[in-house]
């Protein structure tokens, strides 16, 4: 894996930890157990940016709906949404029963080539 996809997944993964951002009363917070990188075409490697993906994460820790909820460039949303798609998570408890949520997940892409 390249250094560049490999840092994405890094920041992406450090970020969720740190910053999934729940919007529920759950005791325990889903937890990602499986990260992929954003594909990009060449024409945007070398660009930086940051896409705050909402997502839902259901019983089964799917990443079901997506939605942007901000982006420094439109032109990552494409990327960062069907990247998070991917993912996969330990989903969310409440009272021991796992439960769908609400969080959001930032996808930092790094102005590297």
């Amino acid at each position: 894996m390249k250094s560049f996809q490999k840092r994405i997944i890094f920041v992406a993964f450090a970020c969720c930890v740190a910053f999934v951002a729940p919007t529920f009363a759950a005791k325990e917070p889903p937890v990602p157990v499986r990260t992929v990188a954003p594909s990009l075409p060449s024409e945007l490697k070398g660009t930086a940016g940051l896409v705050m993906v909402k997502c839902t994460i259901d019983e089964q820790g799917n990443v079901a709906e997506t939605s942007i909820s901000k982006s420094s460039n439109e032109a990552f949303d494409r990327y960062a949404i069907e990247a998070i798609k991917k993912w996969k998570f330990k989903p969310a408890s409440e009272d021991g029963k796992a439960v769908s949520v609400s969080v959001t997940i930032p996808v930092k892409f790094v102005g590297e080539s």
